[in-house]
């Protein structure tokens, strides 16, 4: 049996732990079959498994005509079923449901490719309006489904009962995630699978001593407001001030760069401060070796297993981040990082501060969170846990 592998505007940026994943589970003998709504652009993906990804990627929107056509006529009560589905949304308002009626007929191209290809299993990386498109494959085509849950359902729209209602499962990348899974229906199977990093891979480098130099600290983290960017910033202008040498880095690029800028600017932190724009992966890992601590202050919602941080950590990074989504299973506090409330710049520059002048701290957290992520975070593992999931699913619908 293949097994469809669905992320939305495959590849991007942060779709590294995807294409592993998918890798993995081929490497134990299952074919994959990778899906996506709409192709992204070139630059999107600057990683270099990007081209080899988009070209074996299958894309259902904008979608082929035959197949709706061919649907209206040999399944009619089918292609009726789809558009009660939609239009009967009851938290979608009445325009936004006249936009998810345009799935229809990607939906039905997803089921001709699945005709086409063997796909026996449908995976979707995402409970927004891809759900959706799962969903009406499987009332077209009888097409089994699963679902991942990335970050708290708010984020992901409404009408998740719909969305879900005939999914085999739901996996969550966090057990918060997993709680709100089931305060929406106590009867959906929901597994708690990380999402994963090449732990093994990630390899950290000899740290010369910095009592010569700044402490080098990192963040990766798109340049959107929720990343808290602008609140460590606020916590280095306390460091500054009180004489510390430092250097801050930021990987990433996003729609806020403008308002970050301005904000170091008036920090006068523009000596300190390096904003890189994205970075492909390998470039990704290079900044991890050079830095001392990894820092994420997210807030709000959307933060759910934040990768970066497993990467941070199995590079042997002590890291700071914010208390939000799964953080607080993924670190313990004091021992293999440090969780700060969100928003806090007090707490912020307290911790960076004491890290910046403990260098046996640091090497001493940084070694037990690289152990840590190690034995809990490579992609192996997850890559298996969901292959079973899914064979468990197929056994037991």
């Amino acid at each position: 049996m293949s097994i469809g592998y669905l992320v939305p505007a495959f590849p991007g940026q942060t779709h590294a732990f995807f294409w592993r994943e998918a890798q993995a589970i081929e490497e134990t003998g299952v074919p994959i079959t990778f899906l996506s709504t709409r192709a992204p652009a070139p630059e999107d993906c600057p990683h270099p498994f990007g081209p080899a990804a988009r070209a074996r990627t299958t894309y259902v929107f904008p979608p082929r005509l035959g197949p709706t056509l061919r649907a209206g006529v040999t399944r009619p009560l089918r292609l009726a079923r789809a558009m009660s589905y939609v239009l009967g949304l009851q938290e979608t308002p009445v325009q936004q449901r006249l936009r998810l009626m345009a799935l229809i007929p990607s939906a039905a191209m997803l089921v001709r490719v699945a005709a086409e290809r063997g796909i026996g299993h449908l995976h979707v990386h995402s409970c927004g309006d891809a759900a959706h498109l799962a969903a009406l494959a499987h009332i077209l085509g009888d097409l089994p489904y699963s679902l991942t849950l990335h970050g708290d359902l708010e984020v992901y729209g409404r009408d998740h009962r719909a969305k879900t209602s005939a999914a085999r499962f739901v996996s969550a990348v966090t057990r918060p995630l997993q709680a709100q899974l089931l305060a929406l229906n106590q009867s959906l199977r929901v597994p708690v699978i990380w999402m994963g990093v090449d732990a093994a891979a990630l390899t950290p480098a000899p740290r010369p001593r910095t009592l010569t130099r700044p402490i080098a600290f990192l963040s990766v983290a798109r340049l959107n407001l929720t990343k808290g960017h602008v609140y460590f910033l606020r916590a280095l202008r306390r460091l500054a001030d009180q004489g510390l040498a430092f250097h801050y880095k930021i990987v990433g690029d996003g729609p806020y760069r403008t308002e970050i800028e301005a904000e170091i600017a008036a920090l006068n932190l523009g000596a300190h401060v390096t904003l890189t724009g994205a970075l492909g992966q390998d470039r990704v890992h290079q900044a991890l070796q050079e830095a001392d601590v990894f820092v994420l202050s997210s807030f709000g919602q959307g933060e759910a297993a934040p990768v970066a941080v497993m990467e941070a950590m199995a590079m042997g990074l002590p890291v700071i981040c914010s208390r939000i989504g799964g953080t607080a299973d993924m670190i313990e506090e004091g021992e293999t990082g440090f969780l700060t409330p969100q928003c806090d710049v007090a707490a912020l520059a307290e911790v960076a501060g004491r890290l910046a002048r403990d260098e046996e701290l640091r090497l001493a957290v940084g070694g037990r969170a690289r152990k840590a992520a190690l034995e809990k975070f490579d992609y192996r593992h997850m890559a298996r846990q969901l292959r079973l999931a899914i064979e468990q699913s197929t056994r037991t619908p």
